[in-house]
């Protein structure tokens, strides 16, 4: 069995004025909001027992039916915060998988992490750069470091690079964790110093690389579940402006394929 966390309690303030009165994953895009994009995807696989971190315009959630945990520092905190409030959910010994609630993915990508027994599993996009062009003039304005071993497994991930020989792929905010192990993870989680500074922010706004590279460097193994293209990142207005125009000049399916009849 495997359980689903949605990471959805941030404010969206780059999506505004969308985002004045519903969370970010309730954007809107191609005529359905994230959130339902993803579950569409998540059910289709088999993935019904989905939970959702709320926080900014929680109750917009909560009235979907859905259960939820909510992170009542949402306006202070980043999302390891979030995930972590979600604690009673992910305890147990199901797989765990782990999306950011404003990104949108095809099911076949969705069926190679699923496919991954390894303590983590990462899906990693390696025609990224493609996909950045579109939405910045310099794509290593936005880039972060990607390194891979011989065997794709991530050695590194999340720092600043003004070189693309440092990115091996974009990590997307796609994880699974293998059931045995979500008890470590905890673990791991709770014997962290909360009063130290991880990669320059505090305890409750770590970032989730941040907190991703500190597993891989404490030895845990992290594959990189490698895709071509197949989903989308939504961080402004511009992007929703961007698929939407991509769309309809027939040129999204490139980046990003759904049925027609969904939207």
């Amino acid at each position: 069995m495997t359980k689903v966390l949605i990471l959805a309690a941030g404010q969206g303030s780059r999506l505004r004025p969308i985002t004045n009165d519903r969370p970010k994953c309730l954007v809107p895009l191609l005529g359905k909001s994230l959130l339902q994009r993803q579950t569409d995807v998540l059910k289709s696989a088999g993935l019904n027992n989905i939970h959702i971190a709320t926080g900014y315009r929680a109750d917009q959630i909560e009235k979907l039916g859905y259960e939820t945990s909510f992170n009542p520092l949402f306006d202070q905190t980043n999302m390891v915060e979030s995930l972590f409030s979600a604690q009673s959910f992910i305890e147990g010994e199901e797989d765990l998988v782990i999306a950011y609630g404003d990104i949108v993915y095809q099911k076949d990508n969705l069926d190679k992490l699923l496919s991954s027994n390894d303590e983590i599993a990462l899906m990693i996009d390696r025609e990224w750069r493609a996909f950045w062009s579109l939405r910045l003039e310099n794509p290593l304005d936005d880039a972060e470091t990607l390194k891979l071993d011989s065997s794709d497994f991530v050695v590194e991930l999340g720092k600043k690079t003004e070189s693309y020989d440092d990115v091996q792929g974009q990590y997307t905010g796609l994880i699974k964790i293998r059931g045995d192990k979500v008890s470590d993870f905890i673990s791991f989680y709770n014997s962290l110093d909360r009063s130290r500074n991880y990669d320059g922010q505090n305890f409750i706004n770590m970032y989730m690389t941040s907190f991703l590279q500190m597993m891989i460097d404490s030895g845990w193994k992290a594959r990189a579940i490698l895709v071509n293209n197949g989903w989308l990142e939504i961080d402004t207005v511009e992007d929703l402006e961007l698929y939407e125009n991509m769309h309809n000049s027939g040129r999204l399916s490139h980046f990003y394929k759904y049925d027609s009849n969904d939207s």
